[in-house]
């Protein structure tokens, strides 16, 4: 098969082989350029985001923000974004420890891959986000990781849905679902713990 890549590019197979040992070996090189790539459309998002005064509703912001960059890299590269997250060698998960948001290829020791600008990879912004949201006082700490969980889950599934059964969906409905969608999200998330 990567002899089959090779030649889909241009050049010789062992062009191909003096990169890589076996597509496995390629994909997962496709999978850390596709993880920085969606890590840089998040960081894109965040960057839209501009102070308000009030810090609860810029963590809230900041957490859409994250999502919709994460949605919108789906939808512009879908090909990347089913490769970001397509089991590979390294990073089939065995069961000794949970699989969290971005996790895709960590334990090779490469941690300059599948990062952004900011050096963060797409788990760690979600992250980040989320961490911010308990600094302002809306997310409880101890409902943290499970409110990442249900945030990339939530993200991940709407980004499937709009590639697949609703791909149909005109651009500027598909916007207002996508706002729409992440504002309930982040109002989902809120907690506030009074006992």
């Amino acid at each position: 098969m990567l002899r089959e890549a090779a030649r889909r590019v241009g050049v010789s197979p062992n062009a191909a082989y003096r990169h890589f040992n076996a597509l496995p070996d390629l994909v997962e090189a496709v999978a850390y350029d596709a993880l920085s790539a969606l890590a840089r459309s998040m960081e894109a998002e965040l960057a839209k985001c501009r102070p308000s005064g009030d810090a609860a509703r810029d963590a809230i912001d900041r957490l859409g923000a994250v999502g919709r960059g994460y949605v919108h890299f789906a939808l512009s590269e879908p090909g990347l974004f089913a490769t970001a997250f397509a089991p590979s060698k390294t990073t089939a998960h065995t069961g000794d420890a949970p699989v969290r948001a971005g996790d895709h290829a960590a334990h090779s020791g490469y941690e300059s891959r599948g990062v952004g600008d900011s050096g963060l990879g797409p788990g760690e912004l979600l992250e980040q986000a989320l961490d911010g949201m308990v600094d302002a006082g809306v997310l409880d700490a101890a409902d943290r990781d499970v409110a990442a969980l249900n945030a990339w889950a939530a993200v991940h599934g709407l980004s499937g849905l709009l590639l697949g059964p609703m791909a149909g969906e005109a651009p500027a409905g598909r916007e207002t679902l996508i706002d729409a969608f992440l504002g309930l999200v982040c109002r989902g998330l809120i907690t506030r713990r009074t006992i």
